[in-house]
């Protein structure tokens, strides 16, 4: 059961944006191009979040807007390409999701607008050099910060002995760079052994687990990212198979089945990403619009997961859990 809310942003206005279109120019359809680093498949959901929100705000697909939709299915050497078709095609404004995608945009254009949505460090890679005022033509909303990724090594701790640590990461994702090195020094800081990999992509994954289960790692940080997002439920079978508690950022990697996962709800900041849409179609300037950042996080423990790794939960991590699975 969830027990708290996804709860972000900086202004109150951005809390109370209104529910009608009044303020639409009359007729004006709007083209707005979406830019994902995952497959269209794995993460038809979280868009449809955001359309939702735009269906909140007075949008109607076929009536007053019209989704550009581009899709990397994983591919970081793909976004370039697809962030200049979208350019070309002079849209209003593109949506983009996941770091890669905002910078494969910002490097496309100067003049389009840019929203974008599950998206961390945004400074430390690059993106805009200001929460509060980000200038330029991107903002949206952060879902990822590295104090999430602490938290990862300490929920995993409390839940199962480590004798090694294992850390994976997809070696095209920036922000995922990040947070990988911020989990090793925490690891260090504590005295765990870790062996730490990154990957170029979902089929190099068995490979280094394998190698990691005999090199004696029992828990593992997968840094969630667009590229693993979408085998999920391969990821969860691996981590089954080689006997692995694994921890990671988003509760949808629980639900497939691996053990833990804390962060921010990846639905509601594509949801909200909406907002800043419509301020700016309204006339704000992206640059003006500060990034919402996560301020409520979910933490979900899968307990049938939990039971075939052969692990007993603490009662103590038990009650911090948002969401236990049966």
């Amino acid at each position: 059961m969830n027990r708290r809310t996804f709860l972000c942003g900086l202004t109150v206005g951005m809390l109370s944006a209104p529910l009608t279109a009044e303020a639409q120019q009359a007729g004006k359809v709007w083209r707005i191009g979406t830019l994902d680093y995952g497959a269209q498949s794995a993460r038809a959901h979280l868009w449809q979040a955001f359309r939702q929100g735009l269906r909140d705000l007075g949008y109607v697909e076929g009536q007053n807007v019209v989704l550009e939709s581009r899709w990397a299915n994983g591919r970081a050497d793909e976004l370039p390409r697809l962030a200049e078709e979208l350019v070309r095609l002079r849209v209003d404004l593109v949506a983009v999701a996941s770091t890669p995608a905002a910078l494969a945009m910002k490097q496309a254009t100067t003049g389009i607008p840019v929203v974008f949505m599950s998206v961390g460090e945004v400074i430390q890679v690059g993106l805009v050099p200001s929460f509060a005022r980000p200038g330029g033509n991107l903002t949206g909303v952060a879902t990822l910060t590295t104090e999430v990724s602490q938290k990862w090594l300490e929920f995993l701790r409390d839940a199962v002995p480590i004798t090694r640590l294992g850390v994976i990461w997809d070696e095209g994702n920036a922000a995922a760079v990040v947070y990988a090195a911020e989990v090793q020094r925490a690891a260090r800081s504590l005295g765990i052994a870790f062996r730490a990999e990154s990957v170029p992509s979902n089929d190099g994954l068995e490979p280094v687990l394998s190698s990691m289960k005999r090199d004696r790692v029992n828990a593992l940080v997968l840094v969630p990212g667009p590229m693993f997002f979408s085998a999920r439920k391969a990821i969860a079978d691996l981590a089954g198979k080689y006997l692995l508690a694994a921890v990671t950022g988003q509760r949808e990697y629980a639900e497939a089945g691996l053990l833990m996962a804390y962060g921010a709800n990846l639905a509601e900041g594509f949801r909200r990403a909406a907002t800043y849409v419509d301020k700016i179609l309204k006339g704000a300037k992206p640059g003006d619009l500060p990034i919402e950042q996560p301020t409520k996080f979910e933490l979900v423990i899968n307990l049938k997961t939990a039971k075939a790794l052969g692990l007993t939960i603490p009662q103590s991590l038990l009650v911090r859990a948002d969401e236990i699975i049966q």
